[in-house]
C-alpha cells in the first residue's frame, strides 16, 4: 500500500508542480492527503499509510520540502520525476482498435554500443508492447504506436536518428504476413 500511496503522491506533485500548504496548520499532511488521494472518508490507517509513504518519498530524495515564509513548498527532485517517468514507462501500453487499418509499423533503431543498456532496455519494452521482432534493430506491430515510440524515445534519451518509426502498407513476404497476422489475430 505504501508503494501504492508514494505513486499517488509522485504524479500529483507531477501535475501539480508545486504544492504550498500554511505551515501554521499541525494537520497540513492530512489535508494533503485528502487532497492527494481523493477521499471525503479519511480514517487513522490511510492517514498513518500516507504519513509512511510521504516520509518514505522525502528519505530517499524522491520529494523536497522547503519552508517559505509560513508556508511549506513541497515539490518532486529531478530523483522522482524519473521515478514517476518509470510508472509511466512501466504502465505504457498499446492500444487495439476494433477494426485494423491494414498498415504495419515498422520501428528501426540503432543505438550505438555505448548506449548498449539503453538499447537492450528498449529491446525488451518493445516485445513488451507486443511488437513482432523482424531482425535485431527492425520491429513491427499492427497497430499505431507513435505516442508510445515517442515516450520511449523521450526516457531513453534517444532522438529520430536513433529510433525511426515507418507506416507500411505491404510487406513483400506473403507468408511472413500470414505468421504475423496470426501473432495479432487480424
Amino acid at each position: 500500500m505504501k508503494a501504492k500511496n508514494s505513486r499517488k503522491i509522485l504524479e500529483f506533485l507531477l501535475i501539480a508542480g508545486v504544492v504550498s500548504i500554511a505551515a501554521t496548520s499541525p494537520y497540513f499532511l492530512h489535508h494533503l492527503a485528502k487532497i492527494i488521494l481523493k477521499m471525503r472518508q479519511y480514517k487513522l490507517s490511510d492517514k498513518q499509510k500516507f504519513n509512511s509513504a510521504f516520509n518514505y518519498l522525502k528519505k530517499n530524495g524522491l520529494i523536497k520540502i522547503e519552508k517559505d515564509g509560513y508556508d511549506i513548498k513541497i515539490f518532486l527532485t529531478p530523483r522522482g520525476e524519473k521515478r514517476i517517468k518509470k510508472y509511466k514507462i512501466d504502465d505504457l501500453k498499446i492500444i487495439e482498435p476494433n477494426k485494423w487499418d491494414g498498415k504495419w509499423r515498422i520501428v528501426i533503431f540503432d543505438i550505438s554500443n555505448n548506449q548498449r543498456v539503453e538499447r537492450n532496455a528498449f529491446r525488451k519494452k518493445l516485445k513488451e508492447l507486443g511488437f513482432y521482432s523482424l531482425q535485431k534493430s527492425v520491429w513491427l506491430h499492427s497497430f499505431d504506436c507513435k505516442k508510445e515510440i515517442g515516450i520511449l524515445r523521450e526516457f531513453f534519451g534517444l532522438n529520430l536518428k536513433q529510433i525511426i518509426v515507418f507506416l507500411v502498407d505491404k510487406i513483400e513476404d506473403d507468408l511472413l504476413v500470414k505468421k504475423i497476422k496470426a501473432v495479432y489475430k487480424i
